[in-house]
């Protein structure tokens, strides 16, 4: 989720947790932890692109990493704050901060590697990286916060805001099951024979969704809206297989299969070879010239082929956005 949601997810988990004792410093203490594990973006900035692409929501997500930082950034808050709060409590509110963080990051697209060293990443897809609806009940929860000083009224605050955003989230997974209905729906309707379907949310809502459908030959990319009359349609994209044969010993392409869950398709364009992530779908509706929101380059390197990540100009999130907008009111 993006990095304002979990700092102050992080504050009105460190006020429900810890508020009585902290008072004003959970603002500063559920901050810091709340936006503890995306660290792992900056430290991605050292090492290869793609490497730091697979290094998000790994280990710096993962349960294992929790327990073990718990008591030890416990420790060092019961230090600081000596009697204020206690080693047990500390190590609870640093506990509960990072792992509501990594709760949230779940129901993303994503992925999350939450049961790390174990490779599977766990994504509910029921809900985008930024979605204000979600956000808006825990910035009121924190304004109440701020401007009360009685602990009982502010702790109230604090639940009643993580109630009404864990509502918005269960509002989401049933919003998706009906989503994925519809789409099933679709391709019994079309005769349509799939190995594997995701359904995922656009972009700052829950209204219009896309789906991926995988069939032996290529991928169908589709979308719908809840004010749709018409029948869903799907656009056909060929799997390439043979330029996946040129690079199935690429460890770059090794990489981007894993990161991409197996949803890529490759792609050749004046000369360049490119390798679209399917998960997050497309910023046009040209099937001959498809623009993918996450798309990597082959570039030739001293090394051999390396893939670098395709910029995305600000043209193409405003176009995006358009688009979203106009197709979430039906069709």
């Amino acid at each position: 989720m993006d990095s304002l949601t979990q700092i102050v997810l992080g504050i009105v988990v460190a006020e429900v947790s810890a508020g009585k004792a902290l008072r004003q410093r959970v603002f500063l203490y559920g901050a810091v932890l709340g936006t503890l594990p995306d660290l792992d973006v900056l430290i991605g900035k050292f090492f290869d692109p793609v490497d730091g692409v697979l290094l998000h929501r790994g280990i710096s997500h993962s349960l294992l990493l929790f327990l073990l930082l718990s008591p030890i950034l416990g420790w060092c808050i019961s230090r600081i704050e000596k009697g204020v709060i206690g080693f047990r409590a500390a190590s609870l509110v640093v506990f509960w901060c990072l792992f509501t963080h990594v709760l949230l990051d779940l129901f993303t697209s994503w992925g999350t590697q939450l049961f790390w060293p174990f490779p599977d990443r766990l994504a509910l897809k029921t809900i985008f990286v930024i979605d204000p609806l979600y956000t808006l009940p825990l910035l009121i929860g924190l304004v109440m916060i701020w401007r009360t000083p009685n602990a009982i009224l502010r702790a109230q605050y604090a639940r009643r805001s993580l109630y009404f955003s864990s509502l918005y989230l269960l509002l989401s997974c049933g919003i998706k099951l009906y989503a994925v209905a519809q789409f099933e729906k679709a391709l019994t309707a079309q005769k349509v024979l799939y190995e594997k379907l995701i359904v995922k949310p656009t972009a700052f809502n829950l209204i219009l969704w896309n789906a991926n459908v995988a069939t032996e030959k290529g991928y169908l990319l589709g979308d719908y809206s809840l004010f749709d009359t018409q029948p869903i349609r799907f656009t056909t994209y060929p799997k390439n297989e043979t330029l996946a044969k040129r690079l199935q010993h690429n460890p770059d392409f090794k990489k981007l299969q894993i990161i991409s869950e197996g949803w890529y398709l490759l792609s050749q364009k004046s000369g360049k070879l490119y390798c679209n992530d399917l998960r997050f779908g497309l910023l046009n509706d040209d099937s001959k010239n498809p623009q993918f929101a996450f798309s990597y380059q082959f570039v030739t390197t001293p090394q051999g082929l390396k893939a670098i990540e395709v910029p995305k100009a600000k043209r193409d999130g405003k176009a995006l956005l358009q688009k979203i907008f106009t197709r979430l009111q039906g069709n």
